[in-house]
């Protein structure tokens, strides 16, 4: 956990089979803002423990739901990271009470992937690559040519973990998830994402109309919390500030 316990909680939630190390600067600069950042290694992740086999989206939601709840800081602000975000949107489907406000980070489900990218997703799912090919594979998938490669070595995902989760995505239809509830929505998205691509936020725009804001960084891809930690955290704190005034008016 990061800041004080008396400030807007935001929730942070990984990328796939990830551990939420990589979140750290982001988390930081949350607090530093005055925000209370909590993270949340998925099932499985880390120290994080309980059956991966055979789950859906909305045992992962469950799972945040009882942290929350455990530690009595909603309702909160949820932050998904690219898989993460299904798990948040399903969260705010699930468990509105809980959910203040929606934050999508790469936030893909719609528009689909090239097929040479989901290609390069595909091997970071395998356990018979050398490590040279997981971090050649991860930096297609997740950085802009523009960003430092050796980003991605503050990324820890294990392959086993990381199908779980794939198919417990596989496993929920988009339309349980998709809409994230009622909540207010905030969409940040890399222009070079080629993983999610950025048409997604803006599909989610045209459904939902004002209750979804986007905003598009320049110069970043899939890892945009590292790769623009300065720009995210802004728009994240803007949000959250606005929602909190409404919220007290």
């Amino acid at each position: 956990m990061h800041g004080d316990s008396g400030r807007d909680c935001v929730v942070l939630l990984p990328a796939a089979g990830c551990t939420t190390g990589y979140l750290r600067p982001l988390a930081q600069q949350l607090a530093a803002a005055g925000l209370r950042a909590v993270a949340i290694n998925l099932r499985g992740s880390g120290a994080s423990t309980g059956k991966l086999d055979g789950i859906s989206l909305h045992d992962l939601a469950a799972d945040v739901a009882a942290v929350v709840t455990q530690l009595g800081i909603g309702p909160v602000h949820v932050a998904g990271h690219a898989f993460g975000n299904r798990v948040a949107r399903c969260l705010a489907a699930d468990h509105p009470q809980l959910v203040r406000g929606v934050i999508l980070l790469a936030a893909g489900g719609r528009v689909e992937p090239d097929a040479e990218t989901r290609e390069a997703g595909r091997k970071l799912a395998r356990t018979d690559i050398s490590e040279a090919e997981r971090l050649a594979a991860m930096r297609q998938v997740y950085l802009s040519p523009h960003s430092d490669p050796d980003l991605i070595r503050q990324v820890e995902q294990p392959p086993t973990v990381t199908l779980a989760h794939a198919a417990a995505a596989k496993q929920t239809p988009i339309e349980e998830w998709w809409s994230g509830g009622q909540a207010p929505m905030l969409v940040i998205q890399g222009q070079d994402d080629r993983m999610a691509p950025p048409a997604n936020g803006h599909a989610l725009r045209e459904r939902f109309g004002a209750r979804v804001r986007v905003v598009d960084i320049e110069r970043a891809a899939h890892l945009l919390p590292l790769e623009a930690t300065d720009a995210v955290a802004r728009e994240m704190v803007c949000f959250v500030t606005a929602s909190s005034t409404e919220h007290a008016g």
